[in-house]
């Protein structure tokens, strides 16, 4: 380490990546600045009815997370060990094999909530299941062309191995740092396989030709939060920009619960792919776009179950078609589902189906109240609760984004096979229960409330 220098926290790094991987986007995507100038519009004018005192519109307007697709695991191992410098870690294991899509996923992100305030920034990483692809020719094909490659370049090893060693990076390494990993998710417009060899694995999935065919995980989309998703849904055809059909997700709600979010259509983008003999033959890719959320509160497992079962129960009544020709039959199947589950806080509390944090209200009698329990608090006002935000991802949800900017023919029918003990051996490391997680916060801060009441009570 140079003398002088001193370790800057994982927080601040995480900040100017996403910085910088914001700044790279908009100019690798134009489009995509154009929706982060929507978003930021909306979440303004929305902002003094809908956002309360815990958080702040820089926040809120920060980009949220991004998405990258991996090919081998030795790439995973490693992208894991480049977010721990970045103060980000693997929580949810997410099987899209259920939903047609042959990948499993995880979702880096910071997990305390001062790190979260500081940047909420995170990156849904998913892993190609090659042991899908039900061509062993091509299956082999694949594996030989992503063992060939590396998305890494060797200064961006180094600088991971130092920040190991010496317990993080030193102010002028940092910049190397970010620079040096941004090559991993920029964009290349030079394939690294022939036309002929993408066009057999488009064929078989469109997803497995965006992994395979190139030097490197391109970012794939960036998105950023905004407090009115229907607003911008509504609004993007006026700034030029075509949104998906629907918005994936829960309907619009009083009480917002999980994750909604839409999506502009990817983009068709320019690609040459070598030919034997040397040259570049032009062609075209699509595979980026960007994306909108909008978040609600953290469902406990059974909460998450009354909602699993009510998508499904409006998805068996109406599928939405990619064209959005039944876009309102849907809206409308899916609003008549959710009326079975409560639209209110308290009732939300009460009935276990969502996470809160609880904090001290009112100053109350200590005489008149001898340890009561946390129900009795709360009616009096001495307790009050807060909706947990949920700060993690939906596979249904993101296997239809997937879905509706590859194309119709990624669609495809795969049998469900979910395997968290082998992601988890690719990944070098057990991901983060979100459940469980959630859960700790919720009792830290009930034993925080009721040790402060009890030390009144005691006074």
């Amino acid at each position: 380490m140079t003398r002088g220098s001193h370790i800057v926290s994982s927080d601040n790094i995480r900040a100017a990546f996403s910085a910088a991987m914001s700044a790279m986007y908009r100019t690798e995507v134009p489009a995509y600045g154009e929706l982060i100038s929507l978003v930021a519009d909306v979440n303004a004018r929305t902002l003094a009815a809908s956002l309360d005192e815990t958080d702040t519109l820089d926040r809120i307007s920060e980009e949220r997370h991004g998405a990258i697709r991996l090919g081998t695991e030795a790439e995973l191992a490693m992208m894991r060990r480049v977010f721990a410098v970045m103060g980000m870690f693997p929580v949810g294991y997410y099987d899209l094999s259920e939903a047609g899509v042959p990948v499993h996923s995880t979702a880096f992100r910071p997990v305390d909530d001062a790190a979260l305030k500081i940047s909420p920034f995170r990156v849904f990483t998913s892993l190609l299941r090659l042991d899908l692809i039900e061509d062993a020719g091509l299956r082999d094909e694949a594996e030989e062309i992503l063992a060939a490659r590396r998305i890494f370049s060797p200064a961006a090893v180094a600088l991971v191995e130092k920040a190991e060693f010496e317990g993080g990076l030193a102010e002028p390494d940092v910049a190397s740092f970010i620079s040096e990993i941004l090559k991993t998710f920029r964009w290349n417009e030079q394939a690294s396989i022939s036309h002929e060899r993408y066009s057999r694995f488009h064929r078989v999935h469109p997803l497995i030709a965006d992994v395979v065919s190139f030097k490197g995980p391109h970012i794939n989309h960036l998105t950023p939060r905004t407090l009115d998703i229907d607003a911008v849904q509504g609004l993007m055809p006026a700034r030029g920009i075509t949104p998906k059909a629907v918005i994936e997700g829960p309907p619009s709600r009083n009480c917002p619960i999980l994750l909604r979010q839409t999506s502009f259509k990817a983009l068709e983008e320019p690609v040459y792919f070598p030919d034997g003999d040397g040259t570049l033959r032009p062609g075209s890719h699509t595979a980026r776009f960007g994306e909108v959320e909008q978040r609600g509160v953290a469902l406990t497992p059974k909460g998450r179950a009354l909602y699993d079962r009510l998508l499904n129960e409006a998805r068996a009544n109406i599928r939405p078609a990619a064209d959005g020709s039944n876009a309102d039959d849907y809206y409308l199947a899916l609003e008549t589902a959710f009326q079975a589950f409560p639209d209110d806080w308290d009732d939300i509390r009460r009935r276990g189906l969502g996470y809160f944090t609880y904090r001290l209200g009112r100053v109350i009698d200590g005489g008149a109240h001898d340890k009561p329990d946390l129900e009795t608090l709360i009616e009096t006002g001495a307790i009050l609760f807060d909706p947990i935000v949920y700060e993690d991802f939906l596979p249904v949800s993101a296997a239809g984004i997937f879905q509706s900017n590859l194309g119709d023919a990624a669609a495809q029918s795969l049998a469900a096979s979910p395997n968290q003990k082998r992601f988890e051996q690719a990944l070098g490391a057990a991901v983060l229960d979100e459940f469980k997680h959630y859960a700790d916060i919720e009792k830290a801060s009930i034993a925080h409330c009721m040790a402060a009441l009890n030390a009144e009570v005691v006074r």
